[in-house]
């Protein structure tokens, strides 16, 4: 430390005692003063204290951002992201399949309770722009307390995110918070985010609002009903706290009391036709493809449909099939119903909305029967086709899919 004035004092009096310097003890007070090299038995110390000094200092600062933030690794790059108020997870599983890029497992810690969340890329190169999600309780209980899930993946199902939240965390601010994290991280952006789910339509729809993406209730979330329901047939029940009479259903019930909705009159068909085309056509090297269907759309088919099979469909014919067919592709067209029992031919779009394209007689009650036969035959699948006429291209063709009634 540096010399006090009782040091200086004490110095001072011994000077005087010990009388005047000589003048070549005055010469080497006036040499140079010793330095750290000249008496090493100084250097360490010094540098030990410096040392630790910075030490403490850089410890100080990487506690300090480690408390701020996480870090997350995709694909080679390394993120920041800041912790939510619905992050609650404990570890990250991400892997890839199809691709050069090395998977990444990571084991990030939070200050409140343990949940986790999965994200899986499946083909990268698959990727859409278009998005499906849902957020809603499955069929498990755990601690007392429903499971609640916000499940997140794209039209082709190139990957697959799943998150688990508290269910007193269930709300349109969280879930926005899970969406706009996955986005960022995402190497393909959404620009159309679908959700099927009439139960939760406020919800999702306010957390989505917030975020620069097209919202649209829909039952076009094919991707997110196979992989619904892998889960319920192979997850949830060999999880802990399993039920199975929790199992909802969509599936319209008796106390279903909606009206179809008639077309209007410049949309309706001349004629209906109930038809049937072979797998095969909707297969690689077929005449069905994105070339062929106008401004129509194609579902993925199901892995385990034969080939050989007969995919039941109908055909309308109408001098204004392009307009009707414009109409078609601005809206969600979900599926074809036969309602054989009030005797109509059903169209259904969005979540709920349902159009009445035709009345049946007895013959056509008996083929709108087998296109119900068909449905049930191949997981759903079916079509719809708009043209003028027997011998003209269509103008619009979809092949759809009726959604699984467990999920």
């Amino acid at each position: 430390g540096f010399p006090n004035k009782r040091h200086l004092s004490a110095t001072k009096k011994r000077r005087e005692k010990s009388g005047p310097k000589s003048e070549s003890k005055k010469a080497e007070d006036r040499s140079d003063p010793p330095t750290l090299a000249s008496k090493p038995d100084l250097l360490i110390p010094l540098l030990l204290l410096h040392t630790r000094e910075k030490m403490v200092f850089w410890l100080q600062r990487v506690v300090a951002a480690l408390s701020i933030s996480s870090v997350i690794v995709v694909y080679g790059f390394t993120t920041t992201n800041r912790q939510a108020p619905f992050a609650q997870s404990s570890s990250i599983t991400s892997t890839r399949q199809h691709t050069t890029r090395p998977s990444v497992n990571l084991a990030l810690s939070t200050a409140s309770s343990s949940k986790t969340y999965e994200y899986t890329v499946i083909d990268p190169d698959a990727a859409t722009n278009e998005w499906e999600i849902d957020c809603y309780s499955r069929p498990v209980v755990i601690n007392g307390k429903k499971l609640w899930e916000i499940l997140v993946t794209d039209s082709a199902g190139s990957f697959r995110f799943r998150q688990e939240l508290p269910s007193n965390q269930v709300n349109s601010k969280n879930v926005r918070q899970v969406v706009d994290d996955l986005i960022e991280i995402s190497d393909t952006k959404p620009e159309i985010i679908r959700f099927f789910r009439g139960a939760m339509f406020n919800m999702l729809n306010i957390a989505l609002s917030e975020l620069a993406v097209t919202t649209r209730p829909s039952r076009c979330t094919l991707a997110l009903a196979t992989w619904l329901e892998e889960r319920h047939q192979s997850v949830y029940p060999q999880m802990e706290g399993y039920n199975r009479n929790m199992v909802g259903s969509s599936a319209p019930s008796f106390l279903d009391v909606r009206t179809p909705i008639k077309l209007p009159d410049a949309l309706r068909g001349e004629k209906y036709a109930f038809v049937a085309l072979p797998v095969a056509e909707f297969m690689p090297g077929g005449g069905v493809n994105g070339e062929s269907i106008g401004m129509g759309r194609l579902c993925a088919l199901p892995s385990d449909v034969p080939g050989d099979a007969f995919v039941q469909g109908v055909v309308i014919l109408s001098a204004r099939a392009k307009a009707l067919a414009s109409w078609l592709a601005g809206t969600e067209v979900v599926t074809l119903t036969a309602d054989l029992r009030k005797r109509i031919l059903i169209m259904e779009t969005d979540i709920d909305t349902e159009y009445l394209l035709a009345r049946l007689n007895d013959q056509q009650r008996a083929e709108a029967a087998a296109l119900e036969e068909g449905k049930d035959a191949l997981k759903g699948l079916h079509f719809v086709c708009v043209q003028e006429n027997d011998d003209s291209d269509p103008e619009g063709f979809w092949l759809l899919r009726q959604l699984p009634s467990n999920i």
